[in-house]
């Protein structure tokens, strides 16, 4: 199967009401577990990826570090492979498209890609973003592949909950423009009020992507929404690290 091919269906997973779950990993080893527990698809989580390196999240990881585990993990793993490429590492276009051609060659068909100014504060302005979009599209045609762009909004994440619905009007403006930029898909981190994803979702000519933290929820209310993807973000490791510390307790008796 080709890369092409890997591609191609993931975007078929993304279905209104049926949505792909990714139970998000950080390194080939997690990939392959979660790939062994049924999973059809994989994505990693850049706060993950970071802190199973002794990283922060938000670029600190370096380029080249990140690429090698996204090798590791589609060299590793069966199912297509989505990398969380936060801000994609550069602010213009040009050195954009550079950074996309080698995840691409790392052998994902799938991005996050982010709205937030990774090393400044707020988020990008509408045009700024969807020119980088473009940019990454134009990348993936160059390679003749299909590229899943994920473009997620941080309006959500950088606002408290109770200011959510203050922001939803240009969530919807920012995820028509990533639509016509070349986008695949919007996500909207942060957001939980089932009102406001539904506006969203049907306000959305994409797929939309929601993000859930706690590992033990039932999706079957978000499916009913409309979204297309349900993904946990970091919880998964922390749920992992917490298992892992619980057992070294255990083993050297220490209590609490």
């Amino acid at each position: 199967m080709t890369q092409a091919d890997r591609a191609r269906i993931f975007a078929d997973l993304h279905t209104p009401g049926t949505p792909l779950v990714l139970y998000n990993c950080w390194d080939a080893g997690s990939g392959a577990a979660i790939e062994k527990g049924g999973a059809p698809a994989l994505a990693t989580g850049s706060w993950s990826v970071a802190a199973a390196q002794g990283y922060a999240d938000g670029e600190a990881l370096p380029l080249d570090t990140l690429l090698s585990i996204a090798t590791r993990i589609t060299s590793t793993c069966d199912v297509p492979v989505s990398l969380d490429f936060e801000g994609g590492y550069a602010v213009a276009p040009d050195a954009l498209r550079a950074n996309v051609a080698q995840v691409l060659q790392a052998g994902v068909i799938g991005i996050n890609f982010e709205d937030r100014v990774v090393t400044g504060e707020g988020v990008h302005s509408v045009e700024t973003q969807s020119d980088r979009i473009q940019a990454i599209r134009a990348a993936a045609d160059d390679a003749g592949l299909p590229l899943f762009i994920n473009a997620r909004t941080d309006l959500f994440l950088q606002s408290a909950p109770e200011a959510h619905g203050t922001h939803l009007q240009e969530a919807i403006t920012r995820g028509k423009a990533y639509a016509d930029a070349g986008a695949s898909g919007f996500f909207v981190p942060g957001l939980s009020d089932p009102k406001m994803i539904t506006q969203v979702c049907d306000a959305s000519a994409l797929p939309v992507n929601v993000m859930c933290l706690d590992i033990s929820a039932d999706t079957a209310p978000l499916a009913e929404l409309g979204v297309s993807r349900i993904s946990f973000g970091p919880a998964p490791y922390r749920a992992a690290l917490r298992a892992l510390t619980a057992q070294a307790k255990q083993l050297y008796g220490k209590a609490g």
